[in-house]
């Protein structure tokens, strides 16, 4: 019995090293990432692309230290976890500033070292509407019936490019209280974070801890925990414990092997 348990802890260690250095699965609890992530999406995120830092381990049970092992910036465009300051939880957001960047939002539009982010619109997003996207309050007034009887929740769409050609869709509802904030520079070893749900996310440009929950500015590197690289499945919400047979029915279809990987000027954004 002590061989078979000896063995059982050397799995366990060797999942909990996988975790922590090499890969771990994500899900998505939020509509801050819409519309390229919905809530119910499960993901894969790399750990080694940025380098290693106290957060790295899954439980985050290392004491905060400056700095990353083996560590790289990351890329404008690219879709991170990130644990905020003075907290153990795990945000996913998007790069958008980068150090020696000043960052600024006019009317909503994005601005990068003084020049507006190219940026234009695209048709909505027809998200269907199941347990996990109900197109509730925070849509009020897009919800809309499909060709095919079916509801979506209708969502207005701006696409933006940022300096190095990575391209991605964003959600703009109107006027909120994120769409004017900064200038702000990024510091040396920071990264600015923002949601592609611009006005339902709590990123850089809000305060971090109560009441906002936001990231209180720019991050410091290594607080970033991964990158996030493709969706592994989805689920709309209705599986049931008991129930196996709902595990599989909850399943959206279509979305497993999306890439979360920024598409570049002249590519779609990824899919």
């Amino acid at each position: 019995m002590w061989r078979e348990v000896k063995g059982l802890i050397w799995v366990l260690l060797a999942v909990l090293a996988f975790h922590s250095f090499v890969a771990k699965p994500f899900y998505i609890p939020s509509e801050s990432m819409m519309p390229g992530l919905l809530k119910g999406d499960r993901l894969v995120v790399s750990k080694y692309p940025y380098g290693w830092s106290w957060v790295s381990p899954s439980f985050h049970v290392l004491p905060h230290w400056q700095g990353r092992l083996l560590g790289k910036m990351p890329k404008r465009g690219d879709v991170v976890i990130v644990t905020p300051p003075d907290s153990s939880e795990d945000y996913i957001k998007r790069v958008i500033g980068i150090p020696g960047d000043t960052v600024e939002v006019r009317g909503g539009r994005l601005i990068l070292n003084g020049q507006m982010v190219k940026w234009e619109k695209r048709p909505p997003a027809m998200i269907p509407v199941d347990a996990n996207v109900p197109c509730g309050i925070e849509f009020s007034g897009f919800m809309t019936d499909g060709a095919d009887g079916k509801r979506y929740c209708r969502l207005p769409i701006v696409r933006e490019t940022l300096p190095n050609g990575a391209t991605y869709d964003t959600i703009d509802l109107g006027q909120s209280i994120g769409d004017d904030y900064g200038p702000v520079k990024v510091g040396p070893d920071h990264v600015f974070l923002m949601g592609d749900n611009r006005d339902k996310s709590a990123d850089s440009r809000f305060g971090a801890g109560y009441p906002d929950h936001g990231l209180g500015g720019p991050v410091p590197w290594e607080n970033i925990g991964g990158r996030a690289e493709f969706i592994t499945f989805s689920l709309d919400g209705t599986t049931q414990l008991l129930n196996p047979l709902s595990w599989f029915e909850a399943l959206r279809s279509g979305r497993a092997g999306t890439s979360l990987r920024p598409a570049h000027s002249g590519q779609s954004p990824a899919k």
